[in-house]
């Protein structure tokens, strides 16, 4: 601990030095920068808590109050904060090679890495395609989609089905098969070539069904949508293995595979949107194959790929679907898509920095040894009156609050969640609230003690909140 003090001490001189006060940040966060999912109506005067530094699983704020990092950042901080071998990695890679243009020369990291994506993913996942981050890995997908059925004279085999409550991204296309908003959109979507099936989620299925009959209505959801839309404009379906920012939806058992086999019979390729669930989140490199058992035409992935040490992501593209449109009969034929910084060097080093670390400090193994723990941990929530629900597999779990009373429902669910994360952080954990949910992804290295002080937290909190909200009790 005191070695932490040093460092923080250290780091609050640097700040010192530059003569940038936590107000400054403050302030200068509010004028100039425009965060995600920024709301409008206190656009400016925001009081974010300022995170300063960072070690394991915690995250330390700027007044050096220590914080158990429950959503592990967004979903990505797989093998947690302040790795020196990481950064050492990253800055031998800087100053070896910072950058090469993706379009005119082959470099070692990305070769490599492409290399071990292939060998680590099922079957015929092949060919990797790298991105700046998830969005552009979906992006990337559906425009492969698109020039796949061109290549093949489908021109009007494009429109994709996605579901509600899934999120895949915020670039045009991979917002545009997002239906996960509860709220207002004020931002454009194409919606003609996209179809939206109704929620899989099993705790709203009719009273009285079972899991086996609600799996099967869901996997019919698809076969009639993509009858009624026509099998020969329907080009792909894509699906998270959980839906994470839908709430951790998890489907019942067989609708990935179920679903699967519809899209064989259809001509309609599989898209898997393992961005949250690949590396290690559910104790496998990818969870197509291991939890859910298919092997999708396109796995998209990002956040744990460098545990969120640099921006990359990357889309992976089945033999199936690139060798009927490549080899010497495609002359002048090009996939016209990518970026500046397609298999950036250095971010490619962290990626593979990443995986090793993960394979010698055997982390996927921890993740499914401790995996029942924090399940066990999450459910025992369920006999506070202000939860109405848990759910979770691997290290992604979701507590769902119960909040009735008069005035507008969402309103009501907002305030649980603003309430409990505001308490939480007194206590030092970090949620992070959707509505009347938190949801949770720690860092993979997370012990059981660990576990232990974050639900802890979170029960108090909960319990202090319900005293706001009788009408819960």
């Amino acid at each position: 601990m005191a070695n932490r003090e040093a460092q923080l001490k250290d780091r609050k001189g640097v700040m010192k030095a530059h003569n940038r006060s936590s107000q400054t940040i403050r302030d200068y966060d509010n004028k100039y920068y425009m965060h995600p999912w920024e709301g409008m109506d206190s656009f400016g005067q925001a009081d974010r808590t300022i995170s300063a530094s960072a070690e394991g699983i915690y995250v330390y704020d700027e007044h050096g109050n220590r914080l158990i990092d429950g959503p592990g950042g967004m979903w990505c901080t797989q093998i947690g904060y302040g790795r020196r071998d990481m950064a050492d990695a990253i800055a031998d890679q800087v100053m070896r090679l910072s950058y090469h243009s993706p379009w005119n020369t082959a470099s070692e990291p990305p070769a490599v890495l492409a290399k071990k994506l292939a060998d680590l993913a099922p079957g015929g996942l092949n060919n990797v395609f790298f991105t700046t981050g998830g969005s552009t890995a979906v992006d990337t997908a559906i425009r492969y989609m698109h020039f796949y059925n061109n290549r093949l004279g489908r021109p009007n085999k494009k429109t994709v089905i996605s579901r509600d409550k899934a999120y895949h991204g915020s670039t045009f296309l991979s917002a545009s098969v997002t239906g996960r908003d509860r709220g207002k959109n004020f931002l454009d979507v194409d919606r003609e070539r996209v179809h939206l099936l109704p929620d899989v989620n099993p705790l709203i299925r009719p009273e009285g069904m079972s899991l086996d009959d609600w799996c099967a209505a869901k996997v019919k959801d698809l076969e009639d949508a993509i009858v009624a839309l026509g099998p020969d404009s329907v080009g792909a379906f894509i699906a998270e293995p959980i839906l994470a920012s839908g709430g951790v939806i998890i489907p019942p058992n067989g609708y990935h595979k179920g679903c699967m086999e519809v899209c064989r019979k259809y001509d309609v390729l599989y898209i898997s949107d393992e961005v949250v669930t690949g590396f290690g989140r559910l104790g496998h490199w990818f969870a197509s194959k291991d939890v859910f058992d298919i092997e999708p035409d396109m796995i998209t992935c990002a956040k744990g790929l460098t545990s969120g040490y640099l921006p990359l992501g990357a889309c992976l593209i089945n033999d199936r679907i690139v060798d009927p449109i490549s080899g010497p009969d495609q002359e002048g034929v090009m996939f016209n898509n990518g970026y500046t910084y397609s298999g950036h060097p250095v971010a490619c080093a962290a990626a593979l920095k990443n995986i090793e670390i993960m394979e010698t400090e055997k982390i996927l193994e921890h993740v499914r040894e401790i995996s029942p723990y924090f399940l066990e941990r999450l459910h025992s929530l369920r006999d506070e009156p202000m939860v109405g629900d848990t759910r979770g597999i691997g290290l992604v779990g979701c507590v769902q609050g119960k909040v009735t009373g008069d005035g507008d429902s969402y309103a009501l669910d907002q305030q649980f969640g603003a309430k409990v994360d505001e308490k939480c952080e007194e206590m030092g954990l970090i949620v992070r609230p959707m509505a009347n949910m938190c949801v949770f992804s720690p860092p993979l290295i997370i012990t059981k003690t660990q576990i232990d002080d974050m639900f802890d937290i979170l029960r108090e909190a909960i319990r202090q909140v319900a005293r706001e909200f009788p009408q819960a009790a």
